[in-house]
């Protein structure tokens, strides 16, 4: 891993503390996600608090804190799938995976997140099961759809 943090970091003019949030994304594009680890390395590197790396980094819906699952699950919650039952699918999901948004399954298989919009409004309601598009999705389907994603 600190050959890793070293080619990452290196890209970096690391007296700039504005590069903390090009360091996040750089790392969660390597690793998948922030680790406790990486926090603490990119304080080390950036000279600045760990909460001051959680703080900038938790309040941007894009870093991730748990490994990601070998799938993720994003199910949309805009208007049009809300209408159409959106809710109800989140709370199968979360029942079905036995994990809430933001987590991942213990096995690994899938991670969970619920997202403003897909832009596939006229097929809602909808999810996304890493690159494929599921509409019209219905909580009788959902087993079906998590079962092709072994």
């Amino acid at each position: 891993m600190e050959s890793s943090v070293s080619s990452i970091v290196k890209k970096f003019d690391l007296s700039d503390k504005g590069n903390l949030i090009p360091l996040l994304q750089e790392f969660q594009k390597k690793e998948g996600y922030i680790s406790h680890t990486t926090v603490s390395k990119i304080s080390h590197h950036l000279g600045v608090s760990k909460s001051h790396v959680y703080g900038v980094a938790t309040f941007y819906s894009q870093f991730k804190f748990t490994p990601p699952g070998r799938n993720s699950i994003r199910i949309c919650l805009g208007t049009a799938c809300h209408v159409q039952g959106g809710d109800f699918l989140l709370n199968t999901l979360q029942i079905e995976l036995g994990i809430e948004p933001g987590e991942t399954t213990e096995d690994k298989r899938f991670d969970l997140e619920r997202v403003a919009c897909l832009g596939c409004c006229a097929l809602a309601p909808v999810i996304k099961v890493n690159n494929d598009i599921h509409s019209r999705v219905s909580v009788i389907k959902i087993k079906e759809i998590l079962g092709k994603y072994e």
